[in-house]
């Protein structure tokens, strides 16, 4: 399994966009093959900051996910906007 956990800051000037977008981003991914979980969710304590858990079954399935997501609307709205993450190899 693939863990990915971490944030990403979206500028003030680019909110809008990014949050009418995210619910088919989320939408999207949790309907991919090998998606268990993924949620994105406003931090409470930082402005701005989106947390990002997602889950997927194998690596190919991540992949998979990011090459659709790097081509998708989201990738598109979101592109440039900093993101920190930390991926995670797990046993399944």
């Amino acid at each position: 399994m693939i863990l990915l956990t971490g944030h990403i800051d979206v500028p003030p000037d680019r909110r809008a966009a990014v949050i009418a977008a995210l619910l088919d981003h989320i939408r999207l991914t949790r309907a991919e093959p090998g998606c268990l979980s993924f949620d994105v969710t406003p931090d409470t304590e930082v402005d701005g900051r989106l947390n990002v858990r997602e889950t997927f079954a194998t690596r190919a399935d991540f992949d998979a996910h990011q090459n659709r997501t790097r081509a998708s609307d989201w990738g598109r709205i979101t592109a440039g906007i900093p993101r920190v993450y930390e991926i995670t190899e797990l046993p399944g």
